[in-house]
C-alpha cells in the first residue's frame, strides 16, 4: 500500500469513528489527509470503495495490533487471550479502529455493496480464532471437547458486543478485558 493510499485510509478511519458512515463526507477525508477528493477518487474510485477499503485497513490494523498483544504469549492459550483481551485494550489505536469497525459493520446492515467484505473479514476473524481455539485443544490434550468454530463464534461475537459496551462509556475497558478473560475460561476449561 503506497503512503498516499495509507494517509487516506487512516482519514477515512477517523472520520468514520468520528462521524459514522452516514456522517462521513469524502470533502472531510480528503481535507484531514490535506488532499483533494479529485485525488481521493483517484485512489479509491467511489465513496463506496473508499468504505471498503477501509473496511481492508481496519481489518489489518486489528490484525497488527493483536499479532503485537500476542507476540510474548508462551502458550497457544496465552496467545488467544492476548489477541481477544487486546480488542478492549483502550488505546486511542484500538478504540478509533473498534469504533470505525462496529459503524462499518452496522452500515453493511443497510448498506448490501459493504455486506460481502464485513462477512468475509468476519469469517477470516473466526477462522483465525477457530485455528488458536484448535491449537489450544493440542496443546492442552482437550482435543474435541468443544467445537472450535462454534468457540470462535462466541468469542468474536462477545468481542464485538464488549467493544460496543466500551464504545460508548457504559463500562471501562478493564472490566471488559475480565468478563472476556473469565468467558474464555468458560469457553475452554
Amino acid at each position: 500500500m503506497t503512503d498516499r493510499r495509507t494517509q487516506l485510509l487512516q482519514a477515512t478511519i477517523a472520520v468514520i469513528a468520528r462521524r459514522g458512515v452516514r456522517g462521513m463526507r469524502v470533502q472531510e477525508v480528503a481535507a484531514d489527509a490535506g488532499v483533494s477528493v479529485t485525488l481521493l477518487y483517484h485512489y479509491f474510485g467511489s465513496r463506496e470503495g473508499l468504505l471498503e477499503a477501509a473496511l481492508e485497513a481496519v481489518s489489518d490494523q486489528a490484525g497488527r495490533y493483536a499479532e503485537q498483544a500476542a507476540a510474548g504469549a508462551t502458550s497457544a492459550r496465552a496467545e488467544l487471550v492476548a489477541r481477544l483481551v487486546g480488542e478492549l485494550n483502550g488505546t486511542d489505536e484500538v478504540q478509533t479502529n473498534s469504533a470505525a469497525w462496529g459503524e462499518l459493520r452496522w452500515a453493511s446492515v443497510f448498506d448490501d455493496r459493504l455486506r460481502p467484505a464485513v462477512h468475509k473479514l468476519t469469517a477470516e476473524w473466526v477462522d483465525e480464532i477457530a485455528e488458536l481455539v484448535k491449537r489450544v485443544h493440542t496443546e492442552e490434550g482437550t482435543t474435541g471437547t468443544r467445537d472450535a468454530g462454534a468457540v470462535a463464534e462466541r468469542l468474536v461475537a462477545l468481542v464485538e458486543g464488549l467493544s460496543g459496551r466500551w464504545l460508548t462509556g457504559a463500562v471501562p475497558p478493564e472490566h471488559l478485558q475480565e468478563l472476556l478473560a473469565d468467558a474464555i475460561k468458560i469457553e475452554l476449561p
